[in-house]
């Protein structure tokens, strides 16, 4: 009986061992180490971002394609704010059209839309010269009442990438995933990015940072872990403006909260720190912290 239990013991171990190195596997294959997001409505470096690029080792740059918004006048959803492009990447970064996509886009599903974005898309590679695009992010802060319908659509955006004629193979698809979308059933993608901004209450500004908080996020690091998709972790490095009865209020990310925050993460799930990315490349952004908090973001 004795040998048996240990017999057991042992063995739900190596369960235990095998589920643990396989997540981690999973986690950091594929995924690129340092990476930006680039959200601006026209691709144009100058200087100072050109080196934050090479000072930094980014291989990545998740640029934001156009948004998707609910048009009552088109009876459905439309593009908007479409980026022009007046410039163009450093040789070598892999670019990833990314399209935000209002939740309320989802409350209901529009046939065509999968089709439509995936040919919008390729239109825009092909217009401005865009060569090497493998993969595409969708953007989309879904709620229990629209997460069916999302995951219905991302899986008709793989379904349009196997079958829409294009010159470059684009096989993957990533989506973003908000602290609060933990909890729910990871969506049909090849990974995930986990956006570890914007946690906080905008009306209780007086309390807290609503950009970034620690407090916010420990709630949700119980199901990090065992979250069974491949992730990849993004961090803030903005700023808001914004007026409230007429008085200007700045919210600033402070630096040593984003460390906290990135300490606490990977204390939970070891592999964020395999695939970092900020939020975003912009040359105030890159002012606003000193390089060696870059290097401690960037830190694997």
């Amino acid at each position: 009986m004795k040998q048996l239990l240990w017999c057991l013991v042992i063995g739900v171990a190596c369960w235990v061992l095998a589920i643990s190195c396989r997540r981690s596997t999973l986690d950091v294959q594929n995924l690129t180490p340092n990476s930006v997001y680039y959200w601006r409505t026209d691709l144009q470096l100058d200087s100072t971002e050109r080196d934050f690029l090479t000072r930094y080792n980014i291989n990545k740059v998740y640029c934001r394609y156009f948004d998707v918004v609910i048009n009552n006048d088109a009876e459905g959803p439309v593009p908007n704010a479409t980026i022009t492009f007046s410039d163009t990447l450093p040789a070598g970064l892999e670019l990833v059209p990314t399209v935000y996509i209002t939740e309320n886009c989802m409350h209901q599903w529009h046939e065509g839309l999968a089709e439509r974005l995936v040919r919008r898309i390729i239109q825009m590679n092909e217009t401005n010269d865009i060569h090497g695009v493998h993969e595409i992010q969708i953007d989309c802060d879904y709620t229990a009442k629209s997460r069916r319908t999302y995951y219905r659509f991302l899986e008709d955006v793989r379904k349009q990438l196997s079958e829409v004629q294009h010159p470059v193979s684009i096989t993957q698809l990533s989506t973003t995933i908000r602290l609060h979308q933990l909890s729910m059933p990871a969506p049909p993608v090849d990974y995930g990015v986990l956006m570890i901004y914007n946690t906080g209450d905008l009306l209780r500004f007086n309390e807290r940072n609503p950009i970034l908080d620690l407090r916010d996020v420990k709630p949700y690091l119980r199901h990090l872990a065992d979250y069974p998709l491949p992730l990849a972790a993004a961090y803030p490095v903005f700023s808001w403006l914004r007026t409230i009865h007429g008085v200007h209020v700045t919210h600033t990310t402070d630096a040593d909260e984003v460390l906290r925050v990135k300490e606490a993460v990977e204390a939970e799930r070891p592999s964020l720190r395999q695939a970092i990315i900020t939020y975003h490349l912009d040359k105030e952004n890159i002012n606003r912290y000193k390089p060696e908090t870059y290097e401690k973001i960037y830190h694997h």
